[in-house]
């Protein structure tokens, strides 16, 4: 169950913007979704790259191994998540792009901005520092792992807004992934799906992120300020 989010009438006004980094700032998970179903299925674990997918997408590696244990009753080997960690940031090396037009959307914007991401802060800073976009979030980079629960959980949304020193209530969350969604919404934040990357090419629309509790759904980062003008 969500937190309650006040009517649109009854909202503070908007201070504080919030990103996932995967999916949302950089084009990552068609890359890291792909190395992690190779990583899985080394070890014995049938499942495919759309699987991981939809289970996996936006919930953190500690998260991830739990499941594959409960569900396939493979524990992984000592050292697995490095290895796929190591593998992933290779891959990244290569491939890895900003989304685009995010550069530009996220300097235009007039509120406050930060980061909030199940990645660890290895990788974050990694993605954030290839693609260029760090400066524009450098000392406001929070990592799931500086808190007990990764997203679904609200604690890694409500860690960056009292950091951020800014109410729930006034924050937006920009999400790609249902649990991303559901952790801002229990977080009693508004949040928006953002559908432009790789992994959204099989369906731009979104439903799920909307029926997860987002209140938009956009594809482009050239809308994002009228998305937060709107919201």
């Amino acid at each position: 169950m969500h937190t309650e989010i006040p009517e649109a009438d009854h909202r503070p006004p908007l201070e504080l913007v919030i990103f996932d980094c995967d999916g949302v700032l950089v084009d990552s998970e068609p890359i890291s979704l792909a190395r992690l179903t190779a990583g899985l299925n080394r070890i014995g674990v049938a499942i495919d790259v759309e699987t991981v997918r939809a289970r996996f997408a936006g919930t953190s590696m500690v998260s991830i191994m739990g499941h594959i244990a409960a569900d396939y009753g493979i524990v992984a080997p000592e050292g697995f998540v490095d290895a796929v960690k190591a593998d992933t940031l290779r891959a990244f090396d290569a491939d890895l792009k900003a989304m685009a037009g995010i550069a530009e959307a996220a300097a235009a914007l007039t509120l406050p901005s930060c980061v909030a991401s199940s990645s660890d802060p290895v990788r974050l800073r990694h993605s954030l520092g290839l693609t260029g976009l760090l400066p524009l979030f450098e000392g406001r980079i929070f990592s799931s792992a500086l808190v007990a629960r990764g997203k679904p959980a609200p604690d890694l949304f409500l860690h960056a807004a009292r950091v951020m020193e800014v109410a729930p209530e006034a924050c937006l969350v920009i999400e790609d992934s249902v649990p991303g969604v559901v952790a801002a919404r229990a977080a009693g934040m508004r949040v928006v799906g953002f559908t432009g990357g790789g992994h959204w090419a099989h369906d731009r629309s979104g439903g799920d992120l909307r029926a997860a509790g987002a209140v938009q759904v956009y594809g482009d980062h050239r809308r994002l300020g009228a998305i937060v003008a709107e919201v």
